[in-house]
């Protein structure tokens, strides 16, 4: 790990210690580590748009909007090769919450959010995209079903190896 030094006038190091204990970390390297993180992240999703990444989706809609609903699920099946999976909730008599998980190129991505959000009815629409790292590696082994799964009755060992795909965030 480095280490360095910056130096800050008083207002800016004022604001930043009320930003720190608004959000709960535990000091300024932890902060300051995040707000990086969260810049590197935008000017490589701004530069680098071919990236695989991976994102939820979460919206705002008045269901009883003229076939909303339909045009929603419409949009999703469109892309299906985007969306991983969807939750929906219901807020009111009117008004549901739905977080789509998505999985793609972030500039598909990107287009398919802002296609959501553009549809007449849907309100509070944000799209938290993050640029991953995809590795194939060589199939491999899990002798042994997952502890947790296997104390519910659930899990059961894999018969054989299997490939498939990690991502990892970047940075």
């Amino acid at each position: 790990m480095q280490r360095f030094t910056i130096s800050l006038d008083d207002a800016l190091a004022t604001a930043f210690d009320a930003f720190i204990a608004r959000r709960g970390y535990a000091n300024r390297s932890e902060a300051v580590r995040d707000l990086l993180r969260a810049e590197l992240q935008r000017a490589d999703l701004a530069e680098q748009p071919q990236h695989a990444g991976v994102a939820c989706l979460s919206y705002v809609y008045k269901h009883h909007e003229r076939e909303l609903a339909e045009r929603m699920t419409g949009l999703q099946h469109a892309h299906h090769d985007l969306t991983v999976a969807t939750m929906h909730a219901h807020l009111d008599h009117e008004h549901c919450l739905e977080a789509v998980l998505l999985r793609g190129p972030t500039a598909a991505v990107q287009r398919f959010a802002d296609a959501v959000c553009a549809e007449r009815g849907v309100h509070h629409g944000h799209l938290n995209l993050i640029a991953v790292d995809v590795h194939d590696p060589q199939p491999h082994r899990h002798d042994a079903a997952h502890p947790a799964a296997a104390a519910q009755g659930h899990g059961r060992a894999h018969d054989g190896a299997h490939p498939h795909v990690h991502l990892r965030p970047r940075r």
